[in-house]
């Protein structure tokens, strides 16, 4: 069926149901941002491959909101469906709520699978539609009546993520979330999201592709600790650690009944991470208290044994691509190289690198105008050929046991034109900008996130993302609770807090420019004034110096480029080979 066939079929079902319209999700039960196969639903329906992306179905129209990263993506995906693409974040451009307040009518039916969609969404849709009295289902899965080749549920083993990357057991892990269960006056606690289950427990899965975590809940009490896995999944050793660690294990769709068996214990969940089927199995006696997730909160500020894995680890992702870099500078003109040769080329590098355990997401690898989506993806049929002239981006990360790695540079061939030097130089305007960033304790993404945009504004320049997002420890590539965009206004920096600054510049049709570190929030003075804060970085890899144009950049800009490359080749020239090491040092050089 292509996708216009699927969407008949869905509305058939939905005259069924006696529903207007229908929601399709990004999710999972876990509310995770990267999914298995099996419940790529919203990209099974649609063609649309974007990691956020939500459809919504009525009997006569249909439409898509994403956002500015996959805007031009979704616009191909879509091409010659009949759904049509609302750009999220554009004026005048309605939220999908706001859609369906217009064109459904009092009475109307809403429905969607509610084992994929969280607490929080269902109650801003509830509050939206009470007053126009729009009616909510949440409990059809209509998909799966029609996805007759859906892949199965993931059944991955899982292993131990040592102590000795880890920094803290699973039972001081568990100590620390008891102790913030007793600050709430918490009897319970139910956990959702798979990173945070994974950490807690200091284990690690291969259910979801780039993401090392194992599909499970966790409900924990002052006296009691269990995880609801599919027991195909544990070893004896990993059983025997959990054990160890005061954790037991139950199946996983027993959840539900230890929840429902409940009786008025005071219970915690984070209503984003939860989904409506899991709240609803909740015993009504119980008292449920909503609250951010504590283990998110917890795992996003590293531990002395962590930040020192990170740099680590750091170290050996910049030799992995200081490798590919001299690689594409030694082949190029000389050896056939697609976009897609760039991806593998990126493994390889990496797969050879101490600790690595594979890629931390889909390489992006945009060269000319494909570096204008910012989210590419190249495939057999849409990849480039790369020639000796213009921009690439290069956005690639790795996973590995002593952390998670994400790093975009452009790479400069030998022939650019004035324009694209100029977008490049902005753009490490912006990025030195925030990187050199000195703020005050209590400081959030959103309050930084004017500083990289500025010598871009100052411009008339932009870019459709945000500035940065949190990472993980050998976990997922974008982790909450921090970031740097105008959406994160409620969470302050922390000292160990892992970020991503990235910004970029997009030409449509013609090129696209992102230079991505990841950088550390670290303590700098104290004052009268209070505590002082600043950013490490912590990745490692040379800016191409052939994209600059040196009278954009200030001396204190070429001051911190300078600093910056010397500390790039101290800590990676040791381990490079005489003709790598040879390359770092040019592309190292002072300005």
């Amino acid at each position: 069926m292509d996708t216009n066939e699927k969407i008949a079929r869905l509305r058939e079902l939905m005259a069924r149901e006696n529903f207007q319209s229908y929601i399709v999700t990004s999710s999972d039960p876990h509310i995770s941002e990267y999914v298995a196969g099996h419940w790529k639903v919203r990209h099974w329906i649609s063609g649309f491959t974007g990691s956020n992306g939500t459809l919504v179905v009525t009997q006569s129209e249909c439409g898509l909101w994403t956002d500015g990263r996959y805007f031009l993506q979704a616009e191909e995906q879509l091409a010659g469906s009949d759904i049509k693409l609302f750009k999220m974040g554009n004026p005048g451009t309605p939220s999908f709520e706001d859609w369906l307040e217009r064109v459904l009518d009092s009475g109307d039916y809403v429905g969607y699978d509610g084992g994929v969609f969280s607490v929080s969404a269902f109650k801003t849709l509830k509050s939206r539609f009470r007053l126009k009295k729009i009616e909510i289902n949440h409990s059809c899965d209509l998909i799966s009546e029609i996805w007759e080749d859906r892949p199965a549920v993931p059944c991955e083993p899982v292993f131990v993520h040592d102590r000795i990357f880890a920094g803290l057991s699973a039972a001081g892990k568990l100590g620390k979330v008891r102790g913030e269960m007793a600050k709430a006056g918490a009897d319970c606690y139910v956990i959702g999201s798979l990173d945070d289950i994974a950490w807690l427990c200091n284990i690690r899965g291969n259910d979801i592709k780039f993401v090392p975590v194992a599909t499970c809940y966790a409900f924990i009490s002052m006296d009691e600790a269990t995880i609801f896995i599919d027991s195909r999944k544990l070893s004896d050793t990993v059983k025997a650690e959990l054990s160890q660690n005061g954790i037991k294990t139950a199946g996983y769709e027993e959840i539900e009944q230890k929840l429902s068996s409940l009786g008025k214990e005071k219970i915690l969940f984070d209503p984003k991470k939860i989904n409506c089927r899991l709240y609803d199995a909740i015993n009504p006696d119980c008292e449920k208290e909503e609250t951010a997730e504590i283990t998110s909160r917890l795992k996003a500020v590293k531990n002395d044994v962590e930040t020192a894995n990170l740099r680590d680890c750091h170290i050996s992702d910049g030799i992995a691509m200081a490798g590919f870099l001299h690689w594409i500078e030694q082949t190029i003109g000389k050896e056939k190289i697609t976009e897609l040769d760039v991806a593998d080329k990126l493994r390889e590098f990496r797969g050879c690198q101490e600790h690595n355990m594979g890629e931390s997401f889909s390489t992006i690898a945009g060269y000319g105008d494909h570096g204008a989506i910012i989210h590419y993806s190249a495939t057999r049929d849409s990849r480039y050929v790369l020639e000796n002239k213009g921009l690439m981006v290069v956005d690639s990360g790795g996973q590995y046991l002593n952390g998670t790695t994400d790093i975009t540079r452009t790479v400069v061939f030998d022939d650019v034109s004035e324009e694209e030097k100029h977008d490049y130089t902005m753009v490490l305007k912006a990025l030195i900008a925030l990187s050199s960033a000195k703020f005050i304790y209590g400081s959030t993404g959103a309050a930084l996130d004017g500083i990289a945009r500025k010598p871009l504004w100052d411009a008339g320049l932009d870019y459709a993302h945000g500035t940065g997002h949190g990472v993980g420890f050998f976990l997922s590539v974008h982790e909450g609770p921090q970031g740097i965009s105008q959406a994160y206004g409620k969470v302050r920096l922390e000292q160990g807090m892992a970020v991503t600054i990235e910004p970029g510049l997009y030409r449509a049709g013609k090129h696209g420019v992102r230079t991505e570190n990841i950088v550390m929030a670290v303590e700098d003075e104290l004052t009268e004034f209070g505590q002082f804060m600043r950013f490490e970085t912590m990745t490692l890899c040379p800016i191409s110096l052939k994209g600059i144009d040196i009278d954009l950049l200030t001396e204190q800009e070429k001051a911190w480029l300078n600093d910056y490359h010397a500390r790039v080749y101290e800590k990676l020239s040791p381990r490079l080979c005489d003709s790598e090491e040879l390359w770092l040092r040019q592309n190292t050089r002072r300005i």
